[in-house]
């Protein structure tokens, strides 16, 4: 018996010295390239590490160290200097299921074409990693970021997990090509749904916090975004800049605060921008509110050729359409001051009061053509139920036909300007007046004009003007029918004769000044905008009664005659 306690003994002894010299093997390079080539050549996984370091004081943590893990035949997915493996009990019953998984110093690479994790943990930790995930939706890249998931069970398609807790911070990152620095998220997933409780980061030379969710099928809720003092600089248009709004299936908004910010692409810009949205959803290209409101200002807005001044907006949403409370801005040297409402159901602006004063304003080079131009299909109607200007300055820059209105003052009501998306004087009055004009290089002083519009017709009841002598005066009524008849009635007293000739009207054959009577007609062209062919008569007499009529047909003279001065009787 003796015998065999002592064989018995010398086994038990032997067994461990050879488990003590497997221990020690296992933690020098021989036994790390001995089980990491194991692993390489007996899974379809790529693994090496320099060493195994495991320490009594922490019985059960396992260090590996100079880690690469990834897919045969695959870029790697995980690289860094060491991995901090805790076991526990569970590992008798789940090998691949370890208590919490550190990894330091190192990349993280998550794509379609890396290899998914084979093991689980209660917590995976990551202190000093640069995480990068291209190729997803979430195109990300990430650098010194430290925090945890807890648990940590990866599966295809989402490494990390259906259910988890998300604590991270990284010193820098980029997300689908917009950089930050210093961010900071806590949240949670939940099949897909992402909440993101605490959301933080300097951004664009400014700083970014809120509270949003993203759902399974992509679309988000913020409950709130406040952006402070962003100085942001893109390469994108406007509409490209605001693009991304459009492609998510629902951007539900609670509440957006923008302070101080500075935003510029390529043709616009804003500068010191203060914004509040509040309870706004976008979606299917459209959008929808049950009471929202929208507030902001700016001290200058570039958009293209517009220039704005110190704008105000403030604005309320309804499922009805938007109140506008307030807009002001200075433009061009003027001011603008409107309110009113757009309504949703046929499209509909209405501005209660818009007051023009100061403008200075050169019209485009292809106003006319843009006049001709459709609006948007969401502007398809648009009506001022008060309008006045004051002491402005319009200039037609045209070398066909070029004008401009000094001192320009004037007052309307319930003039309706779009109609079906179609630009005109569809219904209202207005009247308007200067101090002087020019057009096309003739001068005149106190230009004036009166109209009437209503669906069929646009009648103006007067239009006149003193020129260096004399004064014109004229009416006129323009079809509304697709036709656009025009017809004209001028006349003129003490005013040179060859005053019409700069407006289309060919030379008189009678010099001097006199007075005119010009009866006319024509049509507007829909290929050549604002163009019209006119026919008409035209007769005048000169101080020295000489008289003399034209007949103008399509553009062109069909008779001009002059006719003597009556002899004077002889004396008896």
């Amino acid at each position: 018996m003796k015998f065999i306690g002592k064989l018995v003994l010398w086994l038990l002894i032997a067994l461990l010295v050879v488990i003590l010299a497997f221990y020690f093997l296992l933690q020098t390079q021989w036994g790390a390239r001995q089980v990491s080539g194991w692993i390489t050549d007996h899974t379809r996984y790529r693994l090496s590490f320099d060493a195994i370091d495991h320490r009594f004081s922490s019985p059960a943590h396992i260090l590996l160290k100079n880690v690469t893990f990834g897919r045969d035949d695959k870029p790697a997915t995980l690289v860094a200097k060491a991995v901090d493996i805790g076991l526990s009990s569970r590992q008798l019953t789940d090998p691949l299921h370890a208590d919490t998984i550190l990894l330091q110093d190192g990349t993280l690479n998550l794509s379609p074409s890396t290899a998914p994790f084979p093991f689980e943990a209660d917590r995976l930790q990551l202190s000093n990693m640069a995480f990068n995930s291209p190729q997803t939706n979430w195109d990300l890249s990430a650098q010194r970021v430290t925090g945890g998931v807890s648990p940590w069970l990866p599966e295809a398609g989402n490494v990390l997990g259906k259910k988890a807790a998300i604590q991270m911070s990284a010193g820098s990152m980029t997300l689908n090509g917009v950089p930050a620095s210093n961010v900071l998220i806590q949240g949670t997933l939940d099949n897909g749904v992402v909440s993101l409780d605490t959301l933080g980061a300097d951004m664009a030379r400014g700083s970014l916090t809120g509270k949003a969710r993203r759902e399974a099928d992509g679309s988000w809720v913020i409950d709130n975004l406040r952006l402070d003092e962003i100085r942001l600089q893109s390469d994108k248009s406007l509409a490209d800049f605001f693009s991304p709004l459009t492609t998510v299936p629902s951007l539900q908004i609670g509440r957006i605060d923008v302070t101080d910010a500075r935003l510029q692409g390529p043709d616009w810009a804003v500068t010191d921008l203060d914004m509040s949205l509040r309870n706004l959803t976008l979606s299917n290209g459209g959008w929808q509110s049950q009471d929202g409101n929208l507030s902001m200002n700016a001290s200058e807005f570039i958009w293209g050729s517009i220039h704005l001044f110190d704008p105000i907006l403030n604005g309320e949403f309804s499922p009805q359409g938007i109140a506008l409370r307030q807009f002001t801005s200075r433009w061009e040297s003027g001011l603008l001051r409107t309110s009113g409402n757009w309504q949703r159901s046929d499209n509909a602006l209405v501005l209660d009061d818009l007051a023009i004063a100061g403008l200075e304003y050169t019209l485009p080079k292809n106003w006319k053509q843009l006049w001709m131009e459709p609006m948007p299909t969401w502007l398809s109607n648009l009506t001022l139920k008060k309008v006045s200007a004051s002491r402005n300055l319009v200039i037609d820059v045209d070398p066909a036909f070029p004008w401009q209105i000094t001192s320009l003052d004037g007052y309307g009501s319930n003039l309706q300007l779009l109609k079906d998306r179609q630009w005109g004087v569809w219904n209202g009055n207005a009247t308007l007046n200067g101090a002087l004009a020019t057009f096309n290089r003739v001068d005149v002083r106190r230009p004036s004009m009166t109209l009437t519009a209503n669906a069929s017709t646009v009648n103006i009841s007067e239009l006149s003007a003193f020129t260096e002598k004399g004064i014109l005066e004229a009416t006129a009524t323009v079809s509304q029918l697709p036709q656009r008849q025009v017809n004209v009635s001028l006349n003129g007293r003490g005013v040179p004769l060859n005053v019409l000739q700069p407006w289309g009207w060919p030379a008189l054959p009678i010099t001097g000044d006199g007075n005119l009577q010009l009866t006319a007609s024509g049509s507007v062209q829909a290929t050549a905008p604002l163009k019209p062919t006119v026919s008409g008569q035209l007769s005048a007499e000169n101080m020295n009664h000489q008289k003399a009529s034209q007949t103008m047909h399509n553009g062109e003279v069909v008779t001009a005659a002059p006719q003597p001065a009556p002899e004077t009787p002889a004396a008896p």
